[in-house]
């Protein structure tokens, strides 16, 4: 069993590794790559590997920490900011095309109503796996276009939730129809979540200030590991959705001081386990069912994208995008989703759907995700805005010495500083009210995405001395970094971070200088708050040195640890000043 399971354990990682790299070359993502994968070493093509139902068993836990990290997203300030996009674009979405296309799958399958409600409302959810990367790479996530497409995938992820509890109320499943009735399943539901909630409260939130305290990552890893399995455990017990467990367990931690770190530490078992479940769902997808019916599988791949398409490109003009954002947002949101495999195995459990529906599904779900980047690539002239004005065209090469991308606050004051010495730059933004009002105090600001490489290129990097990312917020991934480098190897390449976690997140990136935007002017306001306190100039200098060493060793010290908690006991701190108090003489105190 030993030789099995490692023999197996290669394969599957081997293809996997392969898929992956080969998918995400071209653009089309790795939850492809591993369904592809899954499907080839399976017992419909190479027969390599065997036992998906077990694998998938294991690999469900994927899901699970999943959930867990939607949850992590639901913290009340980003739930009010986008309040009305999520409760408003996100649920009119997913009733909309969820009606829409489960009325499709009833006409095209004559099917009894509760299978056509099982089939077509997970269809109606999109890939987040796919679109949020999609999103990133094109440095629109952080947009507003950008937000809104998150804003309706997070409302779907929320939605998986009452979807598997429908398939558990639903169920023909002799086992499930031993269980509770429906009435004392809700309160079980309720109850479950109202304790989950107290746990977290009283119980979960001070054993994380306990291992933070004590500053042990394992323990840290371990924790949130054991907060998801318990909460899930929790579910189980009582017959419910386990997936349902840890997106509460998520919920309960949203809004704590430990959230990134909890979404750092879960997030590698996370993409692991979803692989896996990926991989073992191609393995069980029938590919001689599918190859018996190939044109009902693409006629209803094509229905659905164009179904899903229509219908969120009419929501998005209710909702006062323009046209050409409207269409973008509804071919990107036009593919079914991960969760469709997720449901269609919960209802095929439910013995709703047969195995080989469950198997023609999913490949109507896969092959409408790989349409997605084809149909981005194919409309992307259309959907471009066009510049309005003359004086916003894109950039072009003008021969100077540097590249400033991002012309705000912090950007201009890059750019007068080289060109008070006589450097040359171009300016890139994609702001066109700032464009106009930079235009009338004489500055010549182009239009573009200046992490785009055709768009840097075209404006002259090749030649360029410097490239310099002055945008606001996080926008910048080491990836790109490490992309802008080796297409201009010339030119030195200064980064502006938002805070330390995001110099900690470029770590590795071949940059030659980065600055975080508050710093400076934070240790000036510092240095006039104890001039006015009467503090002499020297000492103010010898405290500035102070804190410039120590911020300057915990920086060192986090980014390769590449852990915001490492040496936190370099910070200074009242608990540090005061003991530093207590260990000097009696008399030195006294005076």
């Amino acid at each position: 069993m030993s030789e099995s399971l490692l023999r197996d354990g290669v394969v599957l990682g081997g293809f996997a590794l392969v898929f992956v790299l080969i998918f995400r070359r071209f653009g089309l993502g790795a939850t492809l790559g591993y369904l592809v994968a899954g499907a080839v070493v399976g017992p419909h093509v190479l027969r390599l590997v065997g036992d998906a139902e077990s694998m998938i068993g294991v690999a469900e836990l994927g899901i699970t920490l999943l959930l867990f990290i939607v949850g992590l997203e639901l913290n009340p300030t980003r739930l009010w900011a986008l309040k009305k996009e999520i409760f408003g674009l996100g649920l009119l979405q997913v009733i909309a095309c969820g009606i829409a296309v489960t009325g499709l799958v009833y006409l095209a399958t004559r099917s009894t109503p509760a299978a056509a409600l099982v089939l077509g409302l997970p269809l109606a959810l999109s890939s987040t796996a796919q679109v949020l990367p999609m999103l990133q790479s094109a440095g629109r996530l952080r947009t507003p276009f950008g937000e809104r497409a998150f804003s309706i995938l997070l409302f779907q992820d929320l939605s998986i939730v009452p979807l598997i509890t429908l398939v558990a109320v639903l169920s023909r499943n002799p086992a499930d129809a031993g269980g509770p009735p429906g009435w004392l399943l809700f309160l079980y539901t309720v109850g479950a979540i109202g304790g989950l909630v107290l746990a977290g409260r009283f119980l979960l939130r001070p054993l994380f200030r306990i291992i933070g305290n004590l500053g042990e990552r394992e323990m840290f890893v371990f924790a949130a590991l054991f907060t998801v399995i318990a909460a899930a455990a929790v579910m189980e017990a009582l017959g419910l959705s386990t997936a349902l467990g840890a997106f509460v367990a998520g919920v309960m931690l949203a809004d704590s001081p430990y959230r990134h770190e909890l979404e750092a530490d879960v997030e590698p078992f996370r993409s692991i386990l979803l692989g896996l479940f990926f991989v073992a769902v191609g393995m069980m997808l029938d590919l001689g069912a599918i190859a018996e019916r190939p044109l009902f599988v693409i006629g209803m791949a094509l229905a659905l994208i164009a179904t899903k398409a229509v219908i969120i490109f009419g929501i998005g003009m209710a909702f006062k995008m323009t046209w050409r954002s409207a269409l973008a947002l509804g071919l990107l949101l036009s593919q079914g989703g991960e969760f469709g495999f997720v449901l269609f195995a919960q209802a095929q459990r439910a013995m709703l759907i047969e195995p080989e529906a469950a198997s023609l599904f999913g490949a109507i779900v896969t092959l409408s995700m790989v349409t997605t980047p084809f149909l981005m690539m194919i409309t992307q002239r259309i959907r471009e805005e066009p510049i309005k004005q003359g004086d916003r065209e894109g950039p072009k090469a003008d021969g100077s010495n540097a590249l400033i991308v991002g012309y705000g606050r912090f950007g201009q004051t890059v750019a007068q500083m080289l060109i008070a010495q006589g450097v040359p730059v171009t300016l890139i933004d994609t702001d066109i009210e700032m464009i106009d009002v930079a235009s009338e105090f004489g500055a010549k600001v182009y239009y573009g995405d200046g992490t785009r490489m055709d768009l840097l290129r075209q404006a002259g990097a090749g030649e360029a001395e410097l490239i310099m990312f002055c945008m606001d917020g996080d926008q910048l991934s080491p990836e790109l970094i490490e992309g802008v480098h080796e297409a201009f190897p010339q030119a030195s390449i200064f980064v502006r971070a938002y805070d330390r976690r995001a110099v900690i997140k470029l770590k590795g990136a071949p940059l030659d200088g980065v600055v975080r935007e508050v710093l400076e002017s934070a240790v000036k306001m510092a240095r006039m708050a104890l001039k006015s306190l009467g503090v002499e100039d020297m000492e103010i200098d010898r405290t500035e040195d102070l804190y410039r060493g120590r911020d300057k060793e915990r920086l060192r010290a986090q980014v390769e640890a590449g852990d915001i908690r490492a040496a936190r006991n370099v910070m200074i701190t009242q608990a540090e000043r005061e003991g530093s108090l207590n260990d000097r003489p009696a008399e030195e105190q006294a005076g």
